[in-house]
């Protein structure tokens, strides 16, 4: 026969064609193209052809892989640049509604309006602020912040804002920022912004608010953690102009409704931040993981009908919104800042968008709470007792908040606990040291002490003391000393005790022999050991002033060394 087997040549073929059916080796793809060419098959053994083909199958095995990561990418790419696209429509939507015509009355040819709009020769036009806020027009920075410090963070998951007004007894404000960024974990930090709108327009009093957040939380506006605003002294109306309603005296109207705006600023100024905007107020404090806790509650929702996600029962504390809703939200507050509080206002628009005027009642309640969803328990407790509107008392306490969660479980080691403080009813020091509720005691006084003396000596690698807990921030320990008395017993760890005897050149000794290693900061006292004390019989925390307040130990954490 004139064919080879197995190979398909026929040897009376002419040679140009069987070269027409190989390749070059060196091109590519030139073993899939040796495995079609007769004259390279007709040289492989049978077994090496397999060997040709497994390779072959497992070099598209690894295109394949590679083509399926690139198609990840690409994707994870798109999104992002979809995620873009949709915030530059919703910023230039903002922005043509800023542009638009008024077209009430005299003021679709004021001139002052020309400065503001950028489109006066349509013939229709879209209301904006000026509408509601004519008084807005005589100055061109009224809608400009006088005070603006940090890094103008944007492209976060979660905004949170908090309006601070001047308050006549006591403010809660540095506290309620201490107790939100010391919950938040690393990656939180990252991916929130904190905006602080100091709704005064005396310029002393917002330079120093500004100056003293600015001491105590450098790190934080350094990252851009922490916003700082406070708005033109032309944003606010008159308000000596403003109806009494609902019975309310001139004064408590004028609150409301400065507070509706303040609002209303703080909203137009993180619209453009975040993904959701969480509504807070300066006298609250938060429960551990409270940011993780509300984005996944939002992300979980089946559906993205809702408008209102609530994590405190509360006033306006913990109110989610969504950014892209906070237009609509403004410009209804707009609407009727003057005329009802903003509790109503927000009710009234989820009454609008859902509820029949055929229905009953409860058939509107029903509706309202697709919008309106409720998260317990709350994540946020009000610790404020003296309102921002002068003279009025409130004790209000949200009963969903629960308990401080405690550290993770942690057995401290054997010892005799005692203090010189006089406890408060059934708050003892050692329910505390065992971890079963806070220790509680009345004003302590220079001199007062709390000691572990342990029942056998031993070494400690790190200790951890927190004063004051989430609904008792105040009853802190200031000027409290922490020290440690070394095991002096020359019969035994000799090497030991020659090295702590050096060691404790560097500490502050006291008449009865502890050294000081640490001591209290914003109320909590941590850090480490030095493994030269060697064993220690006590630790012991030093009262060295008067204090002004109660004082609340609500956490103990002595860690032995390995």
């Amino acid at each position: 026969s004139s064919h080879v087997a197995g190979t398909g040549i026929d040897v009376n073929e002419p040679l140009h064609r069987w070269a027409s059916r190989c390749v070059p080796w060196h091109t590519q793809g030139a073993c899939r193209a040796a495995l079609d060419c007769p004259l390279v098959m007709a040289c492989i053994p049978a077994g090496d052809v397999v060997d040709v083909y497994q390779r072959e199958f497992l070099a598209l095995r690894d295109r394949l892989h590679a083509a399926e990561q690139e198609s990840l990418k690409r994707s994870k790419e798109l999104n992002l640049v979809l995620d873009e696209i949709k915030r530059a429509v919703s910023e230039r939507q903002a922005l043509r509604e800023g542009e638009g015509n008024r077209t009430w009355g005299h003021l679709t040819e004021d001139p002052r309006l020309k400065p503001w709009n950028g489109s006066h020769r349509q013939v229709l036009h879209l209301p904006t602020v000026f509408h509601h806020l004519p008084h807005l027009l005589a100055k061109e920075s009224s809608l400009q912040p006088a005070v603006r410090v940090g890094q103008g963070r944007t492209g976060v998951s979660v905004v949170m804002g908090i309006p601070s007004v001047r308050r006549e007894v006591h403010s809660y404000l540095t506290d309620t920022l201490h107790s939100l960024i010391s919950e938040l974990s690393p990656q939180e930090k990252e991916d929130s912004v904190i905006v602080v709108l100091i709704a005064e327009t005396d310029p002393q009093y917002t330079s120093a608010v500004t100056e003293n957040i600015k001491a105590l939380f450098p790190t934080e506006i350094h990252s851009g953690l922490l916003e700082i605003i406070s708005p033109s002294p032309h944003f606010y109306p008159d308000f000596s102009r403003l109806r009494e309603s609902f019975g309310d005296p001139k004064e408590r109207v004028r609150w409301r409704t400065k507070q509706n705006l303040d609002y209303c600023f703080l909203m137009m100024y993180a619209q453009s931040k975040g993904i959701y905007y969480v509504q807070l107020e300066d006298d609250i404090v938060a429960k551990p993981n409270y940011l993780s806790t509300m984005k996944n509650f939002a992300l979980q929702q089946p559906s993205e009908d809702w408008m209102i996600l609530e994590f405190s029962q509360l006033g306006f504390i913990g109110k989610m919104f969504k950014s892209l809703d906070l237009s609509l939200i403004v410009e209804f507050i707009l609407m009727f800042y003057r005329d009802k509080p903003i509790d109503w206002l927000l009710d009234h628009i989820l009454w609008v968008k859902v509820c029949n005027p055929e229905k009953d009642a409860k058939h509107c309640d029903r509706q309202k709470a697709n919008l309106r969803i409720r998260f317990k328990p709350s994540l946020f407790q009000h610790v404020g007792t003296h309102s921002s509107l002068a003279g009025k008392i409130q004790k209000l306490k949200d009963k969903d908040f629960g308990k401080h969660a405690l550290r993770k479980e942690h057995v401290n080691p054997p010892a005799e606990v005692s203090t010189s403080l006089k406890t408060y009813q059934h708050f003892t020091l050692e329910k505390a040291y065992l971890r079963e509720d806070f220790f509680w005691a009345f004003t302590p006084a220079a001199g007062d002490f709390i000691r572990f003396r342990f029942f056998q000596p031993l070494r400690l690698e790190r200790f951890f003391f927190r004063s004051g807990n989430i609904e008792h921030p105040e009853d802190k320990l200031f000027n409290t000393s922490v020290e440690v008395l070394p095991f002096d017993n020359p019969q035994s760890d000799k090497e030991a005790l020659q090295e702590g005897r050096a060691a404790t050149l560097r500490y502050p000794r006291s008449p009865d022999g502890y050294l000081q290693i640490g001591s209290f900061y914003k109320g909590v006292a941590e850090g480490e050991v030095d493994p030269a004390f060697g064993p220690l019989e006590a630790l012991r925390l030093s009262i060295q002033t008067d204090s002004p307040v109660w004082v609340i130990l609500s956490e103990i954490f002595l860690k032995k060394a390995d």
